[in-house]
C-alpha cells in the first residue's frame, strides 16, 4: 500500500502547482440557493471498512463498485447484493492482496453501465504499470472486451479514472489527470487519441473544506479534468475540472471523425456552473449531478442551465461519485478521501465506515 501511494502521489503531483499567497481562504459555494425540495432522507445502502471507488447501476438495479486505489482491499470490483458484497466477476480477476498479474484487476476507479447492461470499469494499473479497460457482460458474467492502452497514450504513471460509454456508436471516453487530457477510444477498432487543450487544465481555485485548504502531494490540490459524461443521444461530450468551476460540452461526433484538436477546441462550449467535484452524472432528461466536495452535498445543473444544491448534509463526507438509476435514485459513493495519506501527507484520518448512499430525486 505504501509503494501504490508513493507512485499515485508521484505521478500526480506534476499538475499541481502552489497557490498563490492570499489573506483570506473562501470556498466557492452556492450558500446563496435554497436546496431543492425532496425527501433529503439519505438511505445506506452499503458500509465498508475500507474505500469504495465508484458506483454503478444497472437497468434492472443491480449494484456495482470499485475499490479505491488510495486504500487497502482485498477485492477491486464488487457487486452488492442484499447489502453483501461479492467479488465481481469472479473472484479469480480479483488481486486478492496478491501480486499485479496481467490476468487479474489492478487499480480500477472508473465504472460505467452502457444501455446494453455492459459493465466498463478502467484499470489505471498502478502496480503493474499499463492502463487496461475492461467490459463485462452482467448477465453471463464473461469478459467482452479488453484494451490495452498503448504507452505512448498513457505512460506509466498515468491517472485514467472516470470514463463515459458511448455504446451505440463503439466509444468511451476517459480523463486523465495526471497528464491532463481526455482519451477517446474506438472499441471496434480498438485505437485510442488524445484530446487536450485549456479546457481540460485545473483553475487556480482552492479546494476548501471544513475551512481548511486541501493539498495533494504537500501544496494545494489542483486537479484537472475528472468528471466526465456523455448525453443521453451520445451526440454530447460533457467534462470539467475537479478544481473548476465551469462544465464544458463538445460534440462527441467530432472525435468519431477523427477531427485534430484545435478544430475540437473551437466548437468546446460552457454549459454552465459547476462545483469543486470528484464525480458526475449526467440523466436522460439533459441534468446533470455533481458531487459538491466542498459543501458536503449534491448539485444539480438543470437542462437550462440553472445549478442548484439537491442535498446537504455533514454525512456527505467527500462525496467521490455519483450514479442516477433508472427508478429515479442517486446513488453516492461517500469515501472520506481527503482524509486518505495521499491528501494529509501523513496518517489516514479516515473514519470507518465508508458508505454508499441513495437519495429519491
Amino acid at each position: 500500500m505504501k509503494n501504490l501511494i508513493t507512485i499515485v502521489v508521484f505521478a500526480l503531483t506534476i499538475f499541481m502547482c502552489k497557490s498563490p499567497d492570499k489573506k483570506e481562504k473562501k470556498a466557492i459555494t452556492n450558500k446563496d440557493q435554497s436546496v431543492e425540495k425532496s425527501d433529503n432522507i439519505l438511505q445506506i445502502v452499503a458500509e465498508f471498512e475500507s474505500r469504495p471507488g465508484n458506483v454503478a447501476v444497472s437497468n434492472d438495479g443491480r449494484i456495482f463498485t470499485t475499490m479505491h486505489p488510495l486504500d487497502n482491499s482485498p477485492f477491486q470490483l464488487l457487486e452488492i447484493v442484499d447489502s453483501s458484497k461479492k467479488p465481481f466477476p469472479n473472484e479469480d480477476y480479483q488481486k486478492n492482496g496478491g501480486e499485479a498479474s496481467d490476468s487479474k484487476i489492478d487499480t480500477p476507479l472508473g465504472i460505467r453501465i452502457d444501455k446494453n447492461n455492459v459493465l466498463w470499469i478502467i484499470d489505471m494499473g498502478q502496480n503493474l504499470g499499463k492502463t487496461r479497460l475492461f467490459a463485462f457482460d452482467i448477465s453471463s458474467r464473461k469478459e467482452v472486451f479488453r484494451f490495452d492502452f498503448p504507452e505512448d497514450v498513457a505512460p506509466k504513471g498515468s491517472f485514467i479514472q472516470d470514463l463515459a460509454v458511448d455504446e451505440e456508436n463503439g466509444w468511451v471516453y476517459l480523463a486523465d489527470i495526471a497528464n491532463p487530457g481526455i482519451l477517446a477510444v474506438d472499441t471496434k477498432n480498438k485505437t485510442v487519441r488524445r484530446f487536450a487543450n485549456e479546457s481540460v487544465q485545473s483553475e487556480d481555485i482552492d479546494m476548501i473544506i471544513n475551512n481548511n485548504v486541501i493539498n495533494f502531494g504537500g501544496a494545494p490540490a489542483r486537479v484537472a479534468v475528472n468528471p466526465i459524461t456523455l448525453s443521453n443521444d451520445r451526440n454530447t461530450l460533457f467534462y470539467g475540472a475537479m478544481n473548476g468551476t465551469k462544465w464544458y460540452s463538445v460534440s462527441a461526433e467530432l472525435f468519431r471523425e477523427g477531427k485534430e484538436d484545435e478544430e475540437i477546441s473551437k466548437v468546446i462550449k460552457v454549459v454552465g456552473k459547476k462545483p469543486i467535484s470528484d464525480g458526475a452524472a449526467t440523466d436522460s432528461k439533459g441534468n446533470h449531478y455533481f458531487t459538491n466536495l466542498q459543501e458536503h452535498g449534491i448539485d444539480r445543473l438543470t437542462a437550462s442551465g440553472e445549478l442548484k444544491p439537491v442535498i446537504r448534509d455533514t454525512s456527505i463526507d467527500w462525496a467521490d461519485n455519483v450514479a442516477v438509476s433508472n427508478d429515479g435514485w442517486l446513488y453516492i459513493v461517500i469515501n472520506q478521501l481527503y482524509k486518505a495519506p495521499a491528501f494529509t501527507g501523513a496518517e489516514d484520518l479516515g473514519q470507518k465506515p465508508y458508505y454508499i448512499k441513495k437519495i429519491k430525486l
